[in-house]
């Protein structure tokens, strides 16, 4: 084998797929989904095909003309991290149809019962494919060097509706044909009474982590011209998040005057529920959000503006592999910074740098035993990319990004910027590509800048910069004068948001007194903020400082929302360290209680910190 990428059975060797068709029935109340794939190459192979594959039944592979059987094998042997590698052999195939199902377990999809969403009388099924859980939706190729195109029939319970990554062609009835999709499965149910088919094609080729759906009671609201809001039709969500980002049109002319055209024709934003275990999703056409952006006071449109960043760095331009994910996510944070900066002004853009500074600083101290992923460009070969998600890529991706515009000028940085973009368009590419591109437009820039020490040294280099602004520096200051006991007036903070807080929180030394943190908040209510990043920034401290007066409050917290972003801090702060054994029991308990409330991805991650831990 000549794999391409560490997390995938991908041969080098091996055509790859150019356009996958799938047929999904999805059964409700198994939580699983009996579908077809017709897979296309693209050039015609003889021999061994690998494709990666987790927790799927495979029942058959057939010829899609002769419908005779392609012998094929599954290893026995589940890949912790891979999951099973299946191997077709093929006499001049150019494509093949894989009958399959998926099962419970499958690690992309959470399955919501009706009381797990907000109308409490219909059930909700979403996906989340990034890094590697594609292959736990369909067999694929499931590495971000191979791009795909897809069309996909969904067909679902008649009371439901979907949207997908990709453009929605129409919804008929199941037993209308089509010619030109995968055929449905051999399920009996297929065109039964009460089901309807949803069509989707996406005619841009993606890497597989992209491929998106979410299936439930939708509503939507127009917000611009390009931009749907959707979420549950029930509930207050749908009103408040149209309201919070009715600016979005605003932040997609920025972004296309600094990048260049929006490839994607849509912009549409889900909102999900709050299991959503990232910020956002960068599925294109139809980003994914969780709830806890929507703050009422327009700071949750910043994940959007990094989302929409994505759009043009990440979607259009993607990491070969994970060891090259700063690619992807470094361009994103720098963009969706400048977005800010053009559309929320400089001191906005300033604390956004300001709280991305102060969490690159807090990874140096998680990653200490292994500064392995301190560096841009890593080495995970053997590893589980959900177990160091991190903030480095963003951060240090971002800073390294920054120092080149401040080393050659910000005019000249947009031109090359523009210039990266239509070249590497609709390709996956490395940290070598890149570094060779830049030393070829901005000529002598390896002797100003230290290129082989920001992308392959650990730590933070020298010469990252902390960013400059009044704000920045007032919020830091009155940080520094609490640790003397000095509380900051209600003058001085009257005209703070979220954003201010929780960078004066995360300021704030870790070692504080449970009376300092009982007079805070009797003061600012801190722990009753309707702001995520506030309240779990806050309870950080309180639990740090063993103010047992908040555990009621941590764990309504764990158990309301499955954004790793506060889970992980929160779980970490309760379980690290020793003399914790009230916190430690705490902890379990609440999983316990907890668990099946958390998409699978976030399930991993809490039992990852655990297995360190306890």
């Amino acid at each position: 084998m000549a794999p391409i990428d560490p997390h995938s059975f991908t041969d080098s060797t091996h055509p790859v797929t150019a356009h996958i068709s799938l047929s999904l029935y999805l059964d409700f109340p198994s939580s699983t989904i009996h579908a077809t794939a017709l897979l296309s190459l693209s050039n015609p192979h003889t021999g061994p095909l690998s494709l990666d594959t987790r927790s799927l039944t495979i029942k058959s592979v057939l010829d899609p003309q002769s419908q005779a059987p392609i012998p094929f094998s599954l290893s026995s042997e589940q890949d912790p991290i891979r999951g099973r590698h299946l191997t077709l052999s093929l006499s001049n195939h150019s494509s093949f149809l894989v009958v399959y199902s998926t099962s419970p377990s499958s690690s992309a999809l959470q399955w919501l019962s009706p009381p797990q969403t907000f109308n409490k009388t219909l059930p909700f099924v979403y996906t989340q494919c990034q890094s590697i859980h594609a292959r736990s939706v369909f067999p694929c190729q499931d590495t971000p060097a191979a791009r795909v195109t897809y069309t996909c029939l969904l067909n679902v319970p008649s009371s439901l509706s979907a949207v997908m990554s990709a453009r929605h062609v129409t919804r008929r009835s199941p037993n209308e044909a089509s010619l030109s999709h995968a055929p449905p499965p051999p399920h009996a149910t297929w065109g039964a009474e009460g089901r309807a088919v949803e069509e989707f094609v996406m005619d841009q080729p993606i890497p597989t982590y992209l491929f998106a759906f979410a299936v439930g009671d939708l509503g939507f609201r127009e917000v611009g011209p390009r931009t749907r809001v959707y979420a549950e039709a029930a509930g207050p969500v749908l009103d408040e998040a149209a309201r919070e980002f009715a600016g979005t049109e605003q932040m997609i002319l920025q972004g296309e005057r600094l990048f260049g055209p929006y490839d994607w024709e849509r912009f549409d934003l889900l909102v999900l529920p709050p299991s959503f275990p990232y910020g956002g999703m960068e599925n294109p056409r139809m980003v994914f959000l969780t709830p806890t952006v929507i703050k009422g006071d327009a700071s949750g449109a910043q994940v959007v503006a990094h989302e929409l960043a994505h759009s043009w760095t990440g979607n259009l331009i993607t990491n070969k592999t994970n060891d090259h994910f700063w690619l992807n996510e470094g361009f994103t944070t720098y963009a969706e910074r400048r977005i800010v900066e053009a559309v929320q002004g400089e001191d906005r853009a300033a604390l956004n740098i300001g709280i991305g500074w102060k969490g690159l600083n807090e990874e140096m101290e998680r990653f200490k035993d292994n500064m392995e992923f301190t560096k841009l460009k890593t080495n995970q070969e053997g590893v589980d990319p959900d177990d160091v998600y991190s903030r480095v890529p963003y951060e240090k991706g971002f800073q390294f990004l920054w120092r080149i515009e401040r080393q050659i000028g910000r005019p000249a940085f947009d031109e090359f910027l523009k210039k990266y973009i239509n070249t590497f368009k609709f390709k996956s590419i490395d940290t070598e590509t890149f570094l060779d591109f830049l030393k070829a437009n901005v000529p002598g820039i390896e002797k100003d800048i230290d290129l082989e020490l920001w992308t392959e040294g650990t730590g933070i280099p020298p010469d990252a910069n902390e960013p400059v602004s009044n704000i920045y520096t007032k919020i830091v200051s009155l940080a520094n004068e609490f640790k003397l006991g000095r509380m900051p007036r209600e003058d001085e903070v009257a005209d703070w948001q979220g954003q201010e807080w929780e960078l004066y929180l995360e300021n704030l030394p870790k070692a504080v007194e449970a009376s300092q943190i009982l007079a805070l908040d009797e003061r600012y209510r801190l722990s009753e903020s309707k702001d995520y990043e506030v309240k779990v920034a806050f309870l950080q401290l309180a639990i740090s400082a063993k103010c047992r007066d908040y555990y009621g409050e941590v764990e309504k917290t764990l158990k309301s929302v499955g954004r790793m972003k506060y889970l992980r801090p929160l779980y970490t702060a309760l379980v690290q360290g020793t003399g914790k054994e009230e916190e430690k029991i705490l902890a379990k308990r609440v999983f316990a209680e907890a668990r099946d409330c958390y998409h699978p991805i976030a399930q991993g991650v809490v039992e990852s910190i655990f297995a360190k831990h306890l």
